[in-house]
């Protein structure tokens, strides 16, 4: 879990230094398992979010907005009864464990001054978000242990609030760093990532890899077989470390995956191992972020899931159809062989008898003449033979007319699906991923979803911009419907088109002045196709260019489908920094 006990601390003091003396004003309860809390604070509003969700538990301070149910839970109504209006006097943690407690002066019910606790625990599948009284009774909490669900520890209003049990490990804060390397040499069993985790409070996985690999160590490694330089590296690099955590030396990081740009994790301290980490000044903006990306990317991929399986199971059928059609095709390969054998036996039909079951005759339309042998039905006369013949000659050749065409037309819906599937994995927003949908449903491959009143699509998104380094505006279309208007609406005859060479992407128009492109505008265009097509991560990629006014749609074609003439060829490698470099200041990732 990324919040462990390291980034516990330091967003106490981050929240105790913009909250404590803080004002609650108002309280929600957005989900189930969620609260959120306005406090206005040193001049400026804050919105506190604290969830027990078994997956993302957190404390933070949040630039989210959330819906809020009409009617207010009964935990959420708790919370306004004791500490709406009240002064929030600090936030503490206990010795590294995942648990922060908010203390809050508020009035009772007969106007009496009165202090409470409100506690949120982030221990995974048992979080919990707990409200205490001065006597450390608990008033409510937003789930409920019971003695069925724990013999050990329940949480129950009217209960006396317990710490969980804590674990048998040291505290960074009285961590004996000579003792524990030392100790290491006992441990046989484990490895050294593993030694760090069971041995020091509020380590997580990802600081334990993260010492491993600062003091070049192998993570796996047993710590039976570590050197003596080893144990020495090792113990400078904890030594560090830990320094950093006694005097709050934080500095707050998200890492992303560095193909997809997904964030992974993050934490307060500087992480290295890997390449694609953006430090941030504030630990809740970090965790905020981390969590909207995530929770975004989770909406993206459910969104994206039925149609996935609709453009799959598509282009599987359309594959298989491809694979009947060749084999037919096969089949009729040898059409020309039935028609030469009906006419060289109608030629020598004078010649031949009833009940042959082959003739050998003289092809007559060969340069050398040479005897070819035909298998006859010897129930059949000569003549009915040769009929036979062009029967099957007929059938074939309709066969293999009838396969061309129907390939022809497979393989283009192929390359259309392929189009759609390219643009869905490229959708970056939910209104990019609707847009396809729609198209999909226009197209007859999905059902229409909007209610029957509100069919009419609410404003399109736009295409992407970019302007090259000479200043000229370069526009990308994200799906078949925007290259369509961009292609053939938006142009103008004489800008430049781009499309990768057979290859499913997008179209990128360039819009030309008065004088000619520049090469440079040509190639980082050329580019922009390149990058925005299925061959993203290839290098070599071929990208065709030509004026607008040689780019035409075929009647009937599927949506983003067009032919063009007059092109020429550029070969590039996407560079995704120059893409990035590309973008107005507008549009470039904070």
């Amino acid at each position: 879990m990324p919040f462990d006990g390291i980034v516990t601390k330091c967003v106490v003091e981050e929240l105790n230094n913009l909250l404590a003396g803080g004002r609650v004003e108002k309280i929600f309860q957005p989900e189930a398992d969620e609260i959120i809390i306005n406090i206005r604070s040193k001049g400026e509003n804050h919105k506190l979010l604290l969830s027990a969700s078994a997956n993302y538990p957190r404390i933070h301070l949040t630039s989210a907005s959330r819906e809020n149910p009409a009617v207010p839970p009964v935990f959420c109504m708790l919370l306004r009864k004791h500490i709406s209006g009240g002064r929030i006097t600090g936030f503490e943690f206990h010795d590294f464990e995942r648990i922060i407690t908010m203390h809050v002066e508020a009035v009772n019910e007969l106007g009496d001054p009165t202090v409470k606790k409100l506690i949120i625990e982030i221990m995974g599948r048992h979080s919990n978000i707990i409200l205490v009284n001065e006597q450390d009774r608990i008033h409510d909490s937003i789930k409920h242990v019971d003695n069925e669900v724990s013999s050990v520890r329940e949480v129950m209003p009217a209960r006396p609030y317990i710490l969980p049990p804590s674990q048998n490990k040291t505290s960074p804060e009285e961590l004996d760093i000579n003792g524990f390397v030392e100790g290491m040499r006992i441990q046989e069993a484990l490895t050294v990532d593993k030694y760090l985790l069971n041995k020091i409070k509020g380590f997580s996985p990802l600081l334990c890899r993260e010492i491993c690999h600062l003091a070049g160590v192998d993570e796996k490694l047993q710590v039976s077989g570590i050197s003596g330089k080893q144990t020495d590296d090792l113990k400078s690099t904890l030594e560090n470390i830990i320094g950093k955590i006694r005097r709050n030396g934080f500095n707050p990081c998200i890492i992303y995956d560095d193909m997809s740009e997904k964030p992974l994790d993050y934490h307060c301290l500087d992480i290295r191992q890997y390449s694609a980490a953006r430090n941030l000044p504030s630990m809740s903006r970090v965790i905020d972020i981390f969590y909207l990306e995530k929770d975004r990317n989770e909406r993206l991929h459910q969104k994206r899931a039925d149609i996935y399986k609709v453009l799959n199971n598509n282009l599987d059928r359309c594959k298989k159809k491809y694979s009947i059609q060749q084999e037919a095709l096969r089949e009729a390969a040898d059409r020309e062989k039935l028609r030469l054998s009906g006419e060289l036996i109608t030629a020598n039909i004078y010649a031949m008898k009833k009940g042959a079951k082959s003739v050998s005759l003289c092809n007559y339309y060969s340069e050398n003449s040479e005897y070819v042998d035909i298998p006859l039905d010897e129930n059949l006369t000569p003549q009915e033979n040769a009929q036979r013949y062009f029967k099957q000659y007929a059938k074939a050749k309709s066969t293999h007319a009838a396969a061309s065409r129907l390939m022809e037309e497979n393989l283009k819906e192929i390359e259309y699906l392929e189009s759609v599937l390219h643009q869905l994995e490229s959708a970056s927003t939910v209104q990019d991923i609707d847009e396809v949908r729609q198209e999909l449903a226009e197209q007859g491959y999905m059902s229409d979803r909007r209610k029957p009143g509100i069919r009419k699509q609410a404003k399109a998104s736009q295409p992407l911009h970019y302007i090259s380094s000479d200043g000229l505006d370069i526009y990308v279309g994200k799906n078949n419907k925007q290259n369509d208007l961009l292609t053939l609406k938006q142009a103008s005859s004489n800008d430049i088109w781009l499309h990768t060479k057979d290859i499913p992407g997008s179209h990128v128009i360039v819009r030309k002045r008065h004088d000619a492109i520049p090469d440079k505008t040509l190639y980082e265009a050329s580019m922009l196709a390149a990058y925005h097509s299925k061959a993203k991560m290839s290098s070599g990629v071929p990208v065709d260019y030509t004026q607008v006014k040689n780019v035409r749609k075929p009647q009937g074609a599927k949506p983003g489908m067009v032919i063009y003439d007059s092109f020429k060829t550029i070969i590039v490698t996407p560079d995704e920094n120059l893409v990035n470099s590309l973008k107005p200041d507008k549009t470039k990732r904070v």
